[in-house]
């Protein structure tokens, strides 16, 4: 109605003006008859009933309305459950329960938004714990090798995996890289980490882990995610090092006598992509001497931008192998390289995890090298 799309204040004086009206009228009619003192009781009554109309009046259009705004609002306040007021009222009181309305919206956006955030960050911390779980906690000491193992995630949770098994004659070395962080990625490192503990005490090769594994990872996972992956494998009698790869990256191997740094391609396809990839992927075999380096290790480092947008490359980690290689352990070139690529990606926002694996072959190492940090943690 028309009324009520008009202010409080119009409408005190439009009840004003008819009630002032009203008695006007009534006066003006009685002033001339004789009957006046007779009927004195009569304008009492007419009085009351007036002021009867006027307090209903009152009533319904201006207190109940704030009643039931004010009792929403108490509610509000007091963190009790409230509703919403609806009414289509453009005065003060419509804008009031307007306002109300759209606050207790805002109230209610925000409690989802943080409600959200909370579950967010308590899959995060189960990630979290998932992936420090599986990682490392130091690198290894294996006979004839210097190895030490770095890792740098871009966030709470990454995607990189590594790790060192042992079983029998042979140490399996290993990184990938799970696509996607979170819970999911978490998970999928877990599967394929617990995969290949098993899997190392039943089977004979590096081959044979990894289409086993893939076998298991490919039921369990969804269509969209997968694991690249390359594993070496030390066999410490035979004095032999060989590979499998799943789709992961180059293997640089770096020749002490000739200062040659050979970048191999890993081949294969990643795990969880086919059923079946047992002839997809290939064991064989890498030549290196005493004093030579393996360097194994994620995209985060080759993908790493500087300030320009410019990518860290193949060639740049390459270089950086060559350049410190002659000079350093498997400690120190780990260093090196990760300071390099510290300094070359100063000024932009890291986009991957970053992991790096050293190897130095070693035969005057029997029970594994003695280094200062065994820690996994890259302190560049």
């Amino acid at each position: 109605m028309k009324l009520f799309r008009i202010s409080l204040v119009r409408k005190l004086l439009i009840l004003l003006f008819l009630v002032s009206g009203v008695s006007a009228a009534v006066l003006y009619y009685f002033s001339g008859s004789k009957a006046l003192v007779v009927t004195t009781d009569y304008f009492v009554y007419f009085a009351l009933s007036l002021l009867l109309i006027f307090a209903l009046f009152s009533y319904l259009v201006f207190v109940k309305p704030l009643d039931v705004i004010l009792e929403q609002m108490e509610a509000l306040v007091a963190g009790k459950p409230y509703k919403k007021i609806y009414t289509n009222r453009i005065d003060e009181i419509g804008v009031l329960a307007h306002f109300f309305n759209q606050v207790t919206k805002g109230f209610s956006e925000v409690s989802s938004d943080i409600k959200d955030r909370e579950r967010m960050i308590d899959e995060l911390a189960i990630a979290s714990s998932l992936q420090r779980d599986i990682l490392p906690l130091s690198s290894p000491k294996i006979s004839g090798l210097q190895v030490i193992a770095k890792n740098k995630p871009a966030s709470e949770v990454g995607g990189d995996i590594f790790n060192f098994i042992t079983s029998k004659d042979k140490t399996y070395i290993f990184i990938g890289d799970v696509t996607g962080h979170g819970v999911a990625a978490a998970l999928i490192m877990t599967m394929a980490t617990s995969l290949i503990s098993v899997f190392a005490d039943s089977c004979s090769s590096a081959y044979e882990i990894l289409v086993s594994v893939n076998r298991y990872i490919k039921r369990h996972i969804k269509r969209a995610m997968y694991m690249t992956m390359v594993m070496l494998s030390w066999d410490v009698k035979a004095q032999k090092l060989t590979y499998v790869g799943a789709g992961h990256e180059h293997i640089l191997v770096y020749h002490v006598d000739t200062g040659v740094c050979d970048a191999i391609l890993s081949g294969g396809i990643a795990l969880g992509m086919v059923p079946d990839n047992s002839k997809l992927i290939k064991e064989q075999e890498i030549s290196w001497n005493d004093g030579d380096f393996v360097v194994v290790y994620s995209d985060g480092i080759t993908e790493a931008r500087n300030a320009a947008g410019e990518l860290y490359g193949l060639e740049r980690l390459k270089n950086a192998l060559i350049e410190f290689a002659p000079q350093y352990s498997a400690e120190g070139v780990n260093y090196h390289i990760a300071q390099d690529v510290s300094t070359f990606a100063k000024g932009h926002v890291q986009d991957d995890d970053m992991s790096l694996i050293v190897i130095k072959r070693d035969k005057s190492l029997t029970q594994g090298a003695d280094v200062a940090d065994q820690s996994i943690t890259w302190s560049a």
